[in-house]
Protein backbone atom coordinates (compact mmCIF):
# COMPACT_ATOMS: atom_id res chain seq x y z
CA UNK A 1 0.00 0.00 0.00
CA UNK A 2 2.92 2.34 0.79
CA UNK A 3 4.74 1.51 -2.93
CA UNK A 4 1.05 2.77 -4.33
CA UNK A 5 0.81 5.55 -2.16
CA UNK A 6 4.50 6.76 -2.81
CA UNK A 7 3.90 6.07 -6.42
CA UNK A 8 0.68 8.54 -6.77
CA UNK A 9 2.64 11.17 -4.78
CA UNK A 10 5.30 10.81 -7.53
CA UNK A 11 4.65 13.86 -10.07
CA UNK A 12 6.68 12.39 -12.68
CA UNK A 13 4.80 9.08 -12.91
CA UNK A 14 1.58 11.12 -12.80
CA UNK A 15 2.57 13.23 -15.56
CA UNK A 16 3.76 10.06 -17.54
CA UNK A 17 0.03 8.12 -16.48
CA UNK A 18 -1.62 11.38 -17.73
CA UNK A 19 0.24 11.83 -21.11
CA UNK A 20 -0.35 7.42 -22.05
CA UNK A 21 -4.43 8.47 -20.97
CA UNK A 22 -4.13 11.07 -23.47
CA UNK A 23 -2.54 8.79 -26.01
CA UNK A 24 -4.99 6.16 -25.49
CA UNK A 25 -7.89 8.37 -25.57
CA UNK A 26 -6.78 9.83 -28.76
CA UNK A 27 -6.04 6.12 -30.24
CA UNK A 28 -9.30 4.94 -29.60
CA UNK A 29 -11.34 8.34 -31.49
CA UNK A 30 -8.64 7.84 -34.31
CA UNK A 31 -9.88 4.45 -34.76
CA UNK A 32 -13.31 4.64 -34.21
CA UNK A 33 -13.56 7.98 -36.36
CA UNK A 34 -11.44 7.10 -39.19
CA UNK A 35 -10.05 3.88 -39.43
CA UNK A 36 -12.73 1.53 -38.87
CA UNK A 37 -15.02 3.61 -40.86
CA UNK A 38 -12.88 3.57 -43.45
CA UNK A 39 -11.66 0.20 -43.37
CA UNK A 40 -8.23 1.21 -43.25
CA UNK A 41 -6.08 -1.85 -41.87
CA UNK A 42 -2.75 0.04 -41.19
CA UNK A 43 -1.39 -3.00 -38.88
CA UNK A 44 -1.00 -3.94 -35.87
CA UNK A 45 -3.81 -5.31 -33.26
CA UNK A 46 -6.18 -2.65 -35.39
CA UNK A 47 -5.92 -4.03 -38.40
CA UNK A 48 -6.71 -7.26 -37.22
CA UNK A 49 -9.89 -6.07 -35.21
CA UNK A 50 -10.45 -4.13 -38.41
CA UNK A 51 -11.17 -7.30 -40.41
CA UNK A 52 -12.46 -9.57 -38.08
CA UNK A 53 -14.82 -6.79 -38.15
CA UNK A 54 -16.24 -6.41 -41.40
CA UNK A 55 -15.67 -10.51 -42.24
CA UNK A 56 -16.34 -11.95 -39.43
CA UNK A 57 -18.43 -9.50 -37.45
CA UNK A 58 -16.60 -9.54 -34.34
CA UNK A 59 -16.67 -6.45 -31.90
CA UNK A 60 -13.86 -4.82 -32.24
CA UNK A 61 -12.94 -3.95 -28.93
CA UNK A 62 -13.69 -7.59 -27.86
CA UNK A 63 -10.83 -8.47 -30.43
CA UNK A 64 -8.33 -5.88 -29.36
CA UNK A 65 -8.74 -7.46 -25.86
CA UNK A 66 -8.06 -10.78 -26.77
CA UNK A 67 -5.24 -10.08 -28.77
CA UNK A 68 -3.74 -7.60 -26.53
CA UNK A 69 -4.01 -9.88 -23.35
CA UNK A 70 -2.65 -12.56 -25.27
CA UNK A 71 0.67 -10.48 -25.79
CA UNK A 72 0.46 -9.63 -22.79
CA UNK A 73 0.39 -13.69 -21.52
CA UNK A 74 3.11 -13.89 -23.87
CA UNK A 75 5.10 -11.24 -22.80
CA UNK A 76 4.96 -12.25 -19.12
CA UNK A 77 6.20 -15.69 -19.94
CA UNK A 78 9.44 -14.41 -22.08
CA UNK A 79 10.31 -11.07 -20.75
CA UNK A 80 8.99 -11.46 -17.08
CA UNK A 81 6.34 -9.39 -15.35
CA UNK A 82 9.19 -6.27 -14.75
CA UNK A 83 8.79 -5.44 -18.38
CA UNK A 84 4.90 -6.53 -18.58
CA UNK A 85 3.78 -4.21 -16.39
CA UNK A 86 4.20 -1.06 -18.81
CA UNK A 87 1.64 -2.93 -20.66
CA UNK A 88 -1.07 -3.74 -18.52
CA UNK A 89 -2.76 -0.51 -18.29
CA UNK A 90 -3.21 0.13 -22.12
CA UNK A 91 -3.88 -3.90 -22.49
CA UNK A 92 -6.72 -3.31 -20.01
CA UNK A 93 -8.08 0.60 -21.35
CA UNK A 94 -7.56 1.07 -24.73
CA UNK A 95 -10.02 -1.85 -25.80
CA UNK A 96 -12.57 -0.04 -23.51
CA UNK A 97 -12.15 3.02 -24.63
CA UNK A 98 -12.86 1.62 -28.50
CA UNK A 99 -16.14 0.05 -26.65
CA UNK A 100 -17.40 3.38 -25.48
CA UNK A 101 -16.26 5.67 -28.49
CA UNK A 102 -17.91 3.06 -31.27
CA UNK A 103 -21.00 5.93 -31.73
CA UNK A 104 -18.25 7.93 -33.48
CA UNK A 105 -18.17 5.12 -36.42
CA UNK A 106 -21.00 7.13 -37.74
CA UNK A 107 -19.91 10.90 -37.56
CA UNK A 108 -18.17 10.77 -40.58
CA UNK A 109 -19.81 11.22 -43.78
CA UNK A 110 -19.75 8.90 -46.60
CA UNK A 111 -18.84 12.08 -49.11
CA UNK A 112 -16.07 13.79 -47.17
CA UNK A 113 -12.88 13.40 -49.17
CA UNK A 114 -10.87 10.18 -47.86
CA UNK A 115 -7.62 11.07 -48.67
CA UNK A 116 -8.54 14.30 -46.34
CA UNK A 117 -9.38 12.13 -43.38
CA UNK A 118 -6.48 9.77 -44.40
CA UNK A 119 -4.01 12.72 -43.67
CA UNK A 120 -5.85 14.43 -40.70
CA UNK A 121 -6.08 10.69 -38.99
CA UNK A 122 -2.38 10.17 -39.79
CA UNK A 123 -1.30 13.26 -38.24
CA UNK A 124 -3.69 12.97 -35.31
CA UNK A 125 -1.88 8.90 -34.89
CA UNK A 126 1.37 10.47 -35.25
CA UNK A 127 0.68 12.80 -31.66
CA UNK A 128 -1.02 10.17 -30.20
CA UNK A 129 1.74 7.26 -30.63
CA UNK A 130 4.82 10.25 -30.12
CA UNK A 131 3.05 10.93 -26.33
CA UNK A 132 2.67 7.04 -25.83
CA UNK A 133 6.48 6.95 -26.78
CA UNK A 134 7.20 9.70 -24.35
CA UNK A 135 5.91 8.18 -21.14
CA UNK A 136 8.26 5.21 -22.13
CA UNK A 137 5.35 2.97 -21.07
CA UNK A 138 3.78 0.51 -23.94
CA UNK A 139 0.62 0.64 -25.85
CA UNK A 140 0.77 -3.58 -25.89
CA UNK A 141 -0.12 -5.67 -28.76
CA UNK A 142 2.09 -6.82 -31.81
CA UNK A 143 5.43 -5.27 -30.74
CA UNK A 144 5.42 -7.48 -27.62
CA UNK A 145 5.82 -9.87 -30.33
CA UNK A 146 8.66 -8.38 -31.91
CA UNK A 147 10.54 -8.10 -28.68
CA UNK A 148 10.44 -11.87 -27.92
CA UNK A 149 11.42 -12.73 -31.10
CA UNK A 150 14.49 -10.45 -30.71
CA UNK A 151 15.44 -11.69 -27.23
CA UNK A 152 14.82 -15.19 -27.91
CA UNK A 153 15.80 -15.55 -32.11
CA UNK A 154 17.87 -12.06 -32.12
CA UNK A 155 15.69 -10.90 -35.40
CA UNK A 156 15.68 -6.90 -35.16
CA UNK A 157 12.54 -5.71 -33.38
CA UNK A 158 13.15 -3.07 -36.40
CA UNK A 159 12.65 -5.90 -38.91
CA UNK A 160 10.29 -8.44 -37.15
CA UNK A 161 7.42 -5.38 -36.89
CA UNK A 162 7.69 -4.12 -40.41
CA UNK A 163 7.33 -7.56 -41.46
CA UNK A 164 4.20 -7.97 -39.12
CA UNK A 165 2.88 -4.83 -40.25
CA UNK A 166 3.33 -5.23 -44.28
CA UNK A 167 1.50 -8.57 -43.60
CA UNK A 168 -1.79 -7.41 -42.04
CA UNK A 169 -1.52 -4.20 -44.33
CA UNK A 170 -1.46 -6.66 -47.35
CA UNK A 171 -4.53 -8.64 -45.30
CA UNK A 172 -6.11 -5.73 -45.65
CA UNK A 173 -5.73 -5.04 -49.14
CA UNK A 174 -7.04 -8.44 -49.87
CA UNK A 175 -10.05 -8.03 -47.95
CA UNK A 176 -10.52 -4.04 -48.78
CA UNK A 177 -8.90 -3.81 -52.21
CA UNK A 178 -5.29 -2.12 -53.08
CA UNK A 179 -7.21 1.37 -52.70
CA UNK A 180 -7.58 1.47 -49.12
CA UNK A 181 -4.07 -0.52 -48.69
CA UNK A 182 -2.45 2.97 -50.62
CA UNK A 183 -4.19 5.16 -47.78
CA UNK A 184 -3.00 3.11 -45.48
CA UNK A 185 0.50 3.86 -46.71
CA UNK A 186 -0.17 7.35 -47.05
CA UNK A 187 -1.61 6.97 -43.14
CA UNK A 188 1.81 5.44 -42.15
CA UNK A 189 4.13 7.85 -43.83
CA UNK A 190 2.47 10.86 -42.11
CA UNK A 191 1.96 9.34 -38.63
CA UNK A 192 6.01 8.59 -38.54
CA UNK A 193 6.56 12.06 -39.82
CA UNK A 194 4.29 13.40 -37.15
CA UNK A 195 5.83 11.32 -34.41
CA UNK A 196 9.39 12.15 -34.81
CA UNK A 197 8.04 15.88 -34.90
CA UNK A 198 6.29 15.21 -31.51
CA UNK A 199 9.15 13.36 -30.30
CA UNK A 200 11.90 15.53 -31.15
CA UNK A 201 10.50 18.55 -31.95
CA UNK A 202 10.68 21.09 -34.85
CA UNK A 203 14.83 21.47 -35.24
CA UNK A 204 15.53 25.27 -35.31
CA UNK A 205 19.26 24.75 -35.81
CA UNK A 206 21.68 22.95 -38.05
CA UNK A 207 24.87 21.46 -37.05
CA UNK A 208 27.61 22.17 -39.44
CA UNK A 209 30.96 20.04 -39.76
CA UNK A 210 33.34 21.21 -42.82
CA UNK A 211 36.47 19.79 -43.70
CA UNK A 212 38.57 21.92 -46.11
CA UNK A 213 42.11 23.12 -46.79
CA UNK A 214 40.91 27.06 -46.04
CA UNK A 215 40.07 26.26 -42.56
CA UNK A 216 41.28 30.14 -41.17
CA UNK A 217 39.36 31.76 -43.74
CA UNK A 218 36.07 29.73 -43.25
CA UNK A 219 36.43 30.20 -39.46
CA UNK A 220 36.93 33.71 -39.75
CA UNK A 221 33.64 33.88 -41.98
CA UNK A 222 31.23 31.85 -39.44
CA UNK A 223 32.66 34.14 -36.59
CA UNK A 224 33.36 37.34 -37.99
CA UNK A 225 30.59 37.46 -40.46
CA UNK A 226 27.71 35.17 -39.34
CA UNK A 227 28.40 35.58 -35.26
CA UNK A 228 28.74 32.19 -33.85
CA UNK A 229 31.42 30.30 -32.83
CA UNK A 230 33.48 27.19 -34.46
CA UNK A 231 35.09 23.83 -32.59
CA UNK A 232 37.79 22.79 -34.27
CA UNK A 233 38.77 18.76 -33.47
CA UNK A 234 41.50 16.75 -35.24
CA UNK A 235 40.39 13.65 -37.43
CA UNK A 236 41.86 10.88 -39.21
CA UNK A 237 40.32 9.72 -43.05
CA UNK A 238 39.44 6.34 -42.98
CA UNK A 239 41.06 5.02 -46.38
CA UNK A 240 44.08 7.23 -46.72
CA UNK A 241 44.56 8.01 -42.44
CA UNK A 242 45.48 11.46 -43.33
CA UNK A 243 45.01 13.62 -40.53
CA UNK A 244 42.51 16.65 -40.92
CA UNK A 245 40.91 19.30 -39.02
CA UNK A 246 36.89 19.26 -39.13
CA UNK A 247 35.00 22.55 -38.27
CA UNK A 248 31.70 22.27 -36.31
CA UNK A 249 29.44 24.93 -36.07
CA UNK A 250 25.73 25.48 -35.08
CA UNK A 251 23.91 27.87 -36.74
CA UNK A 252 20.12 28.38 -36.73
CA UNK A 253 17.72 27.35 -39.65
CA UNK A 254 17.33 30.29 -41.40
CA UNK A 255 20.75 31.14 -41.45
CA UNK A 256 21.36 28.07 -43.33
CA UNK A 257 21.97 28.83 -47.20
CA UNK A 258 24.17 31.97 -45.75
CA UNK A 259 26.40 29.25 -44.07
CA UNK A 260 26.67 26.66 -46.76
CA UNK A 261 27.29 29.62 -49.97
CA UNK A 262 29.44 31.36 -47.74
CA UNK A 263 31.76 28.41 -47.31
CA UNK A 264 31.63 27.20 -51.04
CA UNK A 265 32.52 30.62 -51.98
CA UNK A 266 35.35 30.54 -50.17
CA UNK A 267 36.31 26.84 -50.64
CA UNK A 268 34.50 25.06 -54.20
CA UNK A 269 36.41 22.18 -53.04
CA UNK A 270 35.07 22.43 -49.58
CA UNK A 271 33.59 18.96 -47.82
CA UNK A 272 30.86 19.54 -44.90
CA UNK A 273 27.95 17.56 -43.92
CA UNK A 274 24.63 19.50 -41.90
CA UNK A 275 22.29 18.02 -39.58
CA UNK A 276 19.23 18.67 -38.19
CA UNK A 277 20.29 19.88 -34.00
CA UNK A 278 16.86 19.58 -31.69
CA UNK A 279 18.83 20.99 -28.39
CA UNK A 280 21.65 23.63 -28.21
CA UNK A 281 22.62 24.27 -24.59
CA UNK A 282 25.77 26.10 -23.13
CA UNK A 283 28.68 27.92 -25.06
CA UNK A 284 28.30 31.59 -25.59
Amino acid sequence: MEKVISFLKNKKQMKRILLMSISLVLSAILYNLFLLPLKIVTGGTNGIATITKYVYGINPAVMLFVLSLSCVIISFMYLGPKRTAGSLLATIAYPILVEVTTPLTTVISSETDVLLLVVFAGVLSGISNGLMYKTGYSNGGFPIISQVLFEKLKISVATSSLVINVAIVLLGSFFFGTTNALYAIIFLYINNIVLDKVLLGISNNKAFYIITDKEDEIKEYVINNLGHDVTVFDVKGGFFEQKRKVLMTVIPTREYYKVTEGIKEIDPKVFFTATDSYQVEGGK
